[in-house]
């Protein structure tokens, strides 16, 4: 007899698969078949009736609406403590619409709830919806990092997080042995209790929050980066074996060189260029890049595979790297080290004088790379300094690649992607784990000239399977929204320069606008405005072009210990070509979507945990200077304040508007400023400034500052912030703890 699910299942299986919940769904998934189905079919009709399910065919609602009954996700509180969610299926054509969460006390709902709820529509101006709870279908609890502070009976967290004030109770019983100053993981285990903090309790103790490697250890944390590797994940990578020659090319005589930088940790591509010897195609090159056959030990459903797509990608930080692959893989049988045969998946590309791509032939390998080169190293020899590794090379290896370098920067300059100029910092930390230095990294032809190849054979990857018709996720990157070109325009306005109007938007068009700013005072500030306005690159099963590399068809084929994405390209040219049994699954193909989004997440996460990092770092650097006066530049305008760029360091600092004088402030978004409604003085982005540092704090990675000079002007400090008039403005009690205890000794009045 077939077993009907029971209800909760049911909603399990919605909440896991919202997009996939219609009846026919339901039943695949549980394995209903014949008359079953109408068992199946009289739950679902008990469950519409109780609520907890609405019936969505499209011709009973409007596409634009949600449903009365609706899927959601709870989101962080936001600054005054209400909670908001989006919605889990949403099939309008704008934006989802914004909810607004009514809660009960005691329905003890966290980030990343999952509910049934009943819907409301508001249409207001600060959100759509609002919402009612009507049950948890699953959850999963909010993860805090912070530090633990022992009081009489339990302790609370307080929150490393830049600029949240909020904080955790723990009970005696989840105190998981933490000593007071200690770093924790907590994860949220009740709701708010009677001083309206909400219960959380340890779960991980970290060490020393002060200690120089905490800092990247908070952030792995804080983002939720899986650090450690499960034994049987492990176990798998230690199993496997070096590919051999079976069933691949050889390409061991061919001279592929590595040039990465000089504390790389995996190398996984090589390159090379063979000047043409076609009549037909004088002062051309045959370019070779070859890749990491991650594919061949990384198989689709192994468990080495799934730890590989939850990660996503790897993530780097100035004192350690979080790889994507155990080091058996990403550090020895995936990296192409030098004079050691390795299974790779390679292209050759023809191109002519003007760097054009004529035609590419894919293949897989086995190559043995004749050289690992540094990126200083490889410039030095081209620059006539070779040493006694680069000195044989010169001639036969460096020299060819200079020439379709110098070629592919011809077919660059005509197809003119997006050229901006931002420099980078790198932290440099010396053996105890504190920060040295900054500097800023150079930028070598080397590694222009890496970047290229690499251009081209993503190019060349995409090219390949749409040709094929065999599904993909291609890295795409959508031109800017007219918001942010607004304010970019606003931004270049105020700044003496001109982004013209009326015209369909092409990266030529902001080069110009950069080649204006090249050489004046306003120059870093225009490529970081302009960098701003981009959308954010992501992966996607649909090709929609990648706007800043002015590129039609795009894919990410040349990282694939690190890159998940990669991986997938990898197996779908395997699937294409036939070449064995490990490329791209039926799995792989059907869930191309999730997998689209699981890693274009797990990049953003890698990116602020990054950020939050270089952060930190910054402020450990900076907290030696506290009371010195340094120079900066504004690069950030808000409500509640101004943001400087500091010289040298590159150090963001944020000056409070209650600093900037007796007057009150109006903020004009539109064109990025802060004006003094009795003054009339104005604060602008792209100003430059002179700041007093008052506050540098390591664990959270703020900085805040005093303005002293706004364009050599002095200004006025002090006096507090101050609203309309003039009038001073009453002080908000800086913690929830001191509201409660006010609220306390009102509720002991009455009770007298």
């Amino acid at each position: 007899m077939t077993r009907i699910p029971s209800k909760e299942e049911i909603l399990q299986w919605i909440s896991d698969n919202p997009t996939h919940a219609a009846k026919r769904d339901i039943a695949k998934a549980f394995g209903i078949k014949g008359a079953a189905r109408i068992d199946l079919k009289r739950v679902l009709r008990e469950m519409e009736n109780e609520g907890t399910l609405t019936r969505r065919r499209s011709s009973y609602r409007d596409r634009e609406k949600l449903p009365p009954v609706s899927l959601l996700q709870i989101l962080p509180p936001d600054n005054n403590g209400d909670l908001w969610a989006r919605p889990l299926e949403w099939h309008g054509e704008g934006d989802a619409p914004t909810i607004l969460m009514m809660l009960n006390d005691e329905d003890g709902l966290g980030q990343g709830d999952r509910i049934l709820a009943r819907m409301t529509e508001v249409g207001g101006e600060e959100y759509d919806y609002t919402a009612r709870l009507i049950r948890k279908v699953g959850t999963n609890p909010l993860r805090i990092v912070g530090i633990y502070r022992k009081a009489h009976e339990g302790g609370r967290i307080i929150p490393v997080d830049k600029g949240s004030d909020k904080q955790w109770i723990v009970p005696a019983n989840a105190e998981h042995g933490a000593k007071d100053g200690e770093l924790v993981e907590a994860e949220q285990s009740g709701p708010k209790g009677r001083l309206g903090l909400p219960k959380a309790r340890i779960v991980s103790r970290l060490g020393d929050p002060s200690a120089p490697k905490a800092v990247s250890l908070i952030a792995i944390h804080q983002h939720g980066i899986p650090d450690q590797f499960p034994d049987e994940v492990i176990a798998e990578a230690d199993k496997c074996k070096p590919a051999g020659l079976k069933g691949r090319e050889d390409l061991r005589d061919l001279p592929l060189v590595t040039i990465d930088p000089p504390d790389a940790r995996d190398r996984d591509d090589a390159v090379l260029a063979i000047p043409d010897d076609d009549p037909n195609n004088k002062g051309g090159f045959l370019l070779w890049v070859a890749i990491a056959d991650v594919a061949h030990y990384v198989r689709p459903g192994s468990e080495l595979d799934r730890e590989a797509r939850k990660r996503g990608n790897s993530s780097y930080f100035p004192d350690r790297v979080v790889p994507m692959l155990p080091d058996r893989l990403s550090g020895d049988l995936c990296s192409l080290h030098e004079d050691v045969p390795r299974a790779c998946m390679a292209v050759q590309m023809k191109i002519d004088k003007d760097g054009r791509k004529l035609s590419h032939r894919f293949t897989r390998g086995l190559m043995q790379s004749k050289a690992s080169l540094a990126y200083e190293d490889a410039q030095k020899a081209i620059n006539g300094e070779p040493d006694e590794r680069t000195e044989p090379l010169v001639d036969t290896v460096l020299r060819p690649l200079w020439g379709a370098y110098a070629a592919l920067k011809r077919a660059r300059e005509a197809r003119q992607p997006l050229e901006l100029d931002l420099p980078e910092r790198q932290i440099v930390l010396n053996d105890e784990g504190q920060v040295a230095s900054i500097q800023f990294k150079e930028r070598f032809d080397a590694h222009k000239l890496i970047e290229e190849f690499m251009v081209l054979a993503n190019v060349a990857a995409a090219e390949e399977l749409v040709k094929h018709r065999t599904p993909l996720l291609f890295r795409v990157h959508e031109e800017p929204g007219q918001e942010k070109l607004e304010n970019l325009r606003e931004v270049a306005q105020a700044s003496g320069l001109v982004l013209a109007k009326g015209q369909v938007l092409q990266t030529r068009h902001l080069n110009q606008l950069l080649q204006q700013a090249e050489g004046t005072p306003n120059d870093e500030l225009i490529n970081i405005a302009t960098l701003r306005s981009m959308t954010q690159a992501y992966y996607s099963p649909e090709n929609f072009g990648h706007f800043g590399l002015a590129l039609r068809n795009y894919a990410h084929f040349t990282s694939p210990i690190r890159r998940y994405s990669d991986l997938i390209v990898h197996r779908a040219l395997i699937k294409a070509h036939k070449w064995g049994n490990d490329g791209l699954s039926d799995w792989d193909v059907e869930h191309l979507d999730a997998t689209a989004e699981q890693i274009s997440n797990t990049e953003r996460r890698s990116m602020m945990a990054e950020r939050d990092t270089t952060d930190r770092y910054l402020a450990a650097f900076m907290s030696e200077r506290v009371g010195e006066i340094i120079g900066g530049r504004i690069n950030g305008i808000a409500k509640f304040g101004v943001f400087v760029k500091l010289d040298e360091s590159g150090a963001d600092a944020l000056v409070p508007i209650r600093t900037l004088g007796t007057e009150f402030f109006e903020y004009h978004q539109d064109t990025q400023q802060l004006v003094g409604t009795r003054s009339g003085m104005v604060v602008a982005m792209g100003q430059r400034v002179t700041v007093k540092l008052i506050e540098a704090l390591p664990v959270t990675g703020g900085i805040t500052a005093e303005i002293v000079t706004l364009d050599e002007k002095r200004i006025a400090n002090g006096g507090g912030a101050r609203g309309r008039g003039g009038k001073p403005m009453k002080k908000k009690l800086k913690t929830s703890k001191k509201k409660a205890a006010i609220k306390e000794r009102k509720v002991k009045r009455t009770r007298r």
